[in-house]
């Protein structure tokens, strides 16, 4: 059975969490490719440390450089988004698959170069987004494509936090804009809430945004205070073109939402039924019915559903952890040839219109107006 090497760039967080899912790629059922992860750089070598204890490690590295000369088939880079451009371009150009971060980029330049690099390249390269990998995601999915809500008159989807509510919670890069770009929390969480929509066709053409700051200094770490320049909270009401006619989508990409952690959700409706899936209740799909009388249906849903079948028993509930491994199976999958239909990755086309949105987002909060979302 073919194994693919991997290597990380950025050890932190999401890094982790990478090197947890292929540690425990076993669990995948007959999943017909194996994985290893090789190859490790991050600047903190305490970060480095927690890696050697991996029996695949065989490179630990704070030059990334060397990185990208070892025999490598993929590289996984997450890093701020300011980063994102550089680095995505020459883990390319040294002939490397690429599983990037959102959002692709700082803007929408920086997004733009990535793609027609990938493309010159001929390279396999996806964006990471992992929570339309739970079941409920995909039920959704299933039901929208379905046909039976009939006319499809309103969607809602987003993604809220409730991390930034504490004031003095210390500053850090996500906070700043030369960091995190002039997007803000669009860059941060608004590929999770238009993962889905766009897969689905469901291509914003005009938007009216509604920007927040809210908290606009934060403690530096060092006695002071440091200035907050980015969007906390954004709202985006958007128009899509169904079956010719015009609907409304709501977006929200919120890290001041009180009482939410980590939630995402997705609300569709339509003239016969309506299907709605929050994280807030990962077992819980929600399905409308209209008939006689009108009445929402839960359905508990378990392990069974996931993209990629596993060892887990089909009664148990998935938790971030699994989704974040099935979205690296939709990334090998998809790079060997046999998703088969099942859902991927964010695609590079995808990633430049969440930017392309973005865009007209900050246009549209500056302007107080409506503006329409060209893509090219």
């Amino acid at each position: 059975m073919k194994t693919i090497k991997i290597g990380i760039i950025g050890g932190g967080l999401m890094g982790k969490e990478a090197a947890s899912a292929f540690g425990r790629w076993f669990a995948l059922n007959d999943f017909p490719a194996q994985v290893a992860l090789t190859a490790v750089c991050d600047l903190n070598e305490k970060v480095l440390d927690w890696y050697t204890a991996l029996p695949t490690v065989t490179l630990v590295t704070t030059d990334y450089k060397e990185l990208l000369q070892s025999d490598l088939d993929v590289v996984y880079v997450a890093l701020p988004h300011n980063l994102h451009k550089d680095f995505y371009l020459e883990v390319l150009a040294a002939g490397k698959d690429l599983l990037a971060e959102k959002p692709f980029g700082i803007d929408l330049e920086a997004a733009l170069a990535i793609k027609e690099a990938g493309e010159k390249s001929g390279r396999f390269v996806r964006c990471s987004s992992e929570m339309p990998f739970l079941p409920g995601p995909q039920r959704v999915i299933q039901e929208v494509r379905s046909g039976r809500l009939g006319k499809i008159i309103e969607i809602k989807a987003g993604f809220l936090h409730s991390s930034d509510l504490d004031p003095n919670k210390p500053i850090n890069w996500k906070r700043q804009s030369q960091f995190c770009g002039e997007i803000g929390v669009m860059g941060d969480l608004g590929m999770h809430a238009l993962h889905v929509p766009l897969r689905l066709g469901w291509k914003p053409k005009a938007v009216y945004a509604y920007l927040q700051k809210i908290i606009e200094q934060r403690p530096d770490g060092k006695g002071g205070m440091a200035d907050c320049d980015t969007w906390n909270n954004a709202t985006l009401n958007t128009q899509v073109d169904i079956d010719g006619a015009t609907v409304p989508m709501l977006l929200e990409m919120k890290r001041l939402s009180p009482g939410e952690t980590n939630t995402w959700y997705i609300e569709v409706y339509g003239t016969e039924g309506g299907v709605k899936y929050s994280t807030k209740d990962t077992k819980a799909l929600w399905t409308f019915a209209r008939g006689e009388e009108q009445f929402w249906q839960r359905t508990d849903l378990g392990f069974k559903g996931v993209p990629f079948p596993t060892i887990t028993g089909g009664i148990f509930e998935p938790g971030f952890a699994d989704c974040f491994m099935q979205m690296l199976a939709g990334y090998i999958a998809e790079r060997e040839g046999f998703l088969n239909g099942r859902f991927g990755c964010v695609t590079p086309e995808e990633a430049v219109a969440s930017q392309y949105a973005f865009d007209a987002a900050l246009r549209s909060h500056k302007n107080s107006s409506v503006e329409p979302i060209t893509y090219s």
